[in-house]
């Protein structure tokens, strides 16, 4: 299987989920030539058939036992709901198929432990698909970082108001905050300011988590305090409120400011001294964004598809242990304000 695929220079995948996070990752992912969606399994049928007709995919599955079985995928990703995530991934790669799985990777860092024991044992790919990281403008981050001279600060805000909140309020639980699922704010949104602060920074000496845990038992909000060496940062998330913070890196040089993090539009630089003249931030303002025509999703799978066929188990950037450290961060805050997950008892 492994010469066929690097021969036909293809990854034939099968996905789990028929949200529309799949159908957003479907469309960025078949702008890679490489990219072949041959599978979808649902629980239902129907549901199965007409996400089938929807992207005109050839094969259905009501059994995900009997799609990792299959000879007709090479690749899965799964989307389901968080707490199945491990679950789903381990029964994927114990037959062989390469794993793309969504954010957050599992409901805690034991179950992604398990997770990348299994990527070793098997000797397949496995990678989470937080496609931030991963894009032009993460890169070009990366690439002015040092312009920044010494760190002292990295803060994130990702604040939104959800739809599922309403019926919350009218006493309506649906997935988003609900704690069987492995739900809440960290773990929805709450995670694309740890994940990049992760693979810039690597894990903090210290955190101190405060927050709005709900009567559904899951996180509605939160802010985050983290402790480096030599430099701080602070998290901001929300899933009751709106905010329009960007995300700043503040260096003894100057710093970094990032629009959104979850979608990186625009990066822009500003010196120090500039800063400082007294004509304001903006005089000196350097747009060092990435120009791209390729949609956001796009990069994830190509990332995944190019550890597929190049035989490596793990990105460098979205790397096991990044996922690692991110759950183990999560876990900690879940922890300090009092949030548990059925998976945790397991």
């Amino acid at each position: 299987m492994e010469e066929r695929k690097k021969q036909a220079g293809k990854v034939r995948f099968g996905v789990v989920g028929t949200n529309f996070i799949t159908d957003w990752v479907i469309a960025g992912a078949r702008q890679d030539d490489r990219f072949e969606l041959v599978a979808v399994y649902s629980r239902k049928q129907e549901t199965a058939d007409a996400f089938a007709a929807k992207h005109q995919i050839p094969y259905t599955f009501t059994s995900l036992e009997e799609m990792a079985e299959s000879p007709l995928i090479d690749a899965v990703y799964i989307a389901s709901p968080n707490f199945l995530h491990a679950k789903q991934s381990i029964l994927c790669m114990k037959h062989g198929k390469h794993v793309l799985c969504e954010k957050p990777f599992a409901s805690n860092a034991r179950e992604v432990r398990a997770m990348i024991a299994a990527s070793a044992e098997y000797g397949v790919t496995l990678m989470e698909a937080m496609k931030p990281t991963l894009t032009p403008n993460f890169r070009s981050v990366q690439a002015h970082l040092s312009r920044l001279g010494t760190i002292r600060r990295y803060f994130s805000s990702y604040c939104q108001y959800s739809s599922r909140y309403d019926k919350f309020k009218e006493g309506i639980v649906l997935n988003a905050f609900n704690p069987e699922l492995s739900n809440g704010a960290m773990m929805d949104i709450g995670i694309y300011t740890v994940y990049p602060m992760v693979v810039l920074f690597g894990r903090p000496k210290k955190i101190e988590a405060s927050g709005v845990v709900l009567s559904s038992g899951a996180d509605g909000q939160g802010a985050v305090n983290f402790e480096y060496e030599g430099m701080n940062a602070t998290v901001l998330y929300s899933k009751i409120a709106n905010s329009s913070l960007p995300t700043e890196i503040q260096g003894e040089e100057g710093n970094l400011t990032l629009d959104r993090i979850n979608i990186i539009g625009k990066v822009a630089y500003t010196p120090r001294l500039a800063a400082a003249s007294g004509k304001g931030p903006s005089a000196e303002l350097e747009d060092i964004s990435a120009l791209t025509d390729k949609d956001e999703y796009y990069y994830e799978v190509a990332e995944f598809i190019d550890l597929v066929l190049s035989g490596q188990r793990q990105s460098a950037i979205n790397s096991h242990e990044h996922s690692l450290i991110t759950l183990e961060i999560i876990d900690e805050v879940r922890r300090q304000l009092g949030i548990r997950y059925p998976a945790d008892e397991e």
